[in-house]
């Protein structure tokens, strides 16, 4: 088994906490990768994908939307995943996790967490305090749900 922590980033505070949950999630050979480097024909059944996204214009980045949208239609069958996003803290905000989430699961992939949201200080960041503590918790839930779920 092997995973990835797929990111798109626009000021780097996704990247960081794509970092963050891959620093612990490395015993499970977790490897952060950026959208534009990823290769998803690397992906193998029993694998796990994480996926991060800041909101962009209430969605996901056009490029994660695009990599999920083509690891459609079952191509996900056998894959364990999750995925996050980065936003600022308003009442009003977008849900990119949510919809990621969705778009794994149109794949067929096995969901084997909530979609998570971590939180930034302005549109650019920094991350706020606490959110890379958060993101490595995340990971440890994470690992104990790749643990518990050795099969999808």
């Amino acid at each position: 088994m092997k995973g990835y922590v797929v990111y798109d980033s626009a000021y780097g505070n996704t990247q960081a906490v794509a970092e963050a949950i891959s620093q612990n999630l490395k015993p499970l050979r977790a490897a952060a990768v950026s959208v534009s480097e990823f290769n998803p024909g690397t992906l193998a059944t029993g694998d796990f994908l994480i996926v991060g996204s800041p909101i962009n214009g209430w969605r996901p980045t056009p490029k994660i939307t695009q990599l999920l949208t083509r690891l459609g239609d079952g191509r996900l069958k056998g894959i364990r995943a999750a995925a996050f996003d980065t936003r600022v803290r308003f009442f009003i905000h977008g849900d990119a996790a949510r919809k990621m989430t969705k778009l794994l699961t149109d794949g067929g992939a096995h969901i084997i967490s909530d979609p998570t949201p971590f939180y930034v200080r302005g549109t650019e960041g920094p991350l706020r305090a606490g959110e890379l503590e958060k993101a490595a918790g995340w990971a440890r839930n994470l690992a104990s749900a790749l643990d518990r779920k050795a099969t999808p």
